[in-house]
């Protein structure tokens, strides 16, 4: 399971193997089942979630409607940065979509390896970068695309396809699953 979170860890600084094994020997791994909620409204997003397998989706919730907005698939992370960061409580949900294998780093074990491996204050700089400019890619997307381009931009990654089912879909790309409907006959 760690070789996927060291080629993650990996992507962004250059560690050499034994700073690696240090690294991803204090993540703990943990088995989620299809709808569990790992992170909820309210509480404080304390830990650094890595996706080994499956697939995990970062939401809202307003007027009893979920709004999705990220998908996080193995070799992937998945965390409310804001909350993260700040210490604040989240205003978001982390769920498993499906069956998954996690692994997460308490904020606090984080800290400690900043204090310990400078590297991993590089690679998070990098990591934090890389998130950020794909979170203004998503943003500049939906005030900018039709939603039938936003549609169209998902078909060139199958796995959203594959995996995520078309209620969360629809919501991530900002139409109700009927016009979802209506954007797949159209497209056909």
């Amino acid at each position: 399971m760690a070789a996927l979170l060291s080629d993650f860890l990996a992507a962004y600084a250059p560690f050499d193997k034994s700073e690696l094994d240090d690294i991803t020997g204090q993540f703990e791994s943990r088995k989620v089942k299809k709808n569990e909620i790992i992170l909820t409204e309210g509480e404080v997003c304390n830990q650094l979630i890595f996706v080994n397998d499956g697939c995990l989706r970062l939401y809202y919730v307003v007027d009893e409607v979920e709004i999705t907005v990220w998908f996080a698939f193995g070799g992937s992370s998945s965390i409310d940065i804001y909350s993260f960061i700040s210490g604040l409580p989240s205003t978001y949900f982390i769920q498993a979509i499906e069956d998954s294998e996690i692994m997460f780093l308490p904020k606090s074990q984080l800290d400690n390896l900043y204090l310990t491996n400078p590297k991993i204050q590089e690679m998070m700089r990098k990591f934090w970068e890389d998130a950020i400019l794909t979170l203004i890619e998503r943003f500049t997307a939906l005030q900018k695309d039709t939603a039938e381009q936003r549609y169209l931009n998902l078909l060139k990654k199958p796995e959203y396809l594959q995996k995520i089912p078309q209620k969360y879909l629809a919501s991530f790309i900002g139409v109700t699953p009927t016009s979802l409907s209506r954007i797949r006959k159209n497209i056909r």
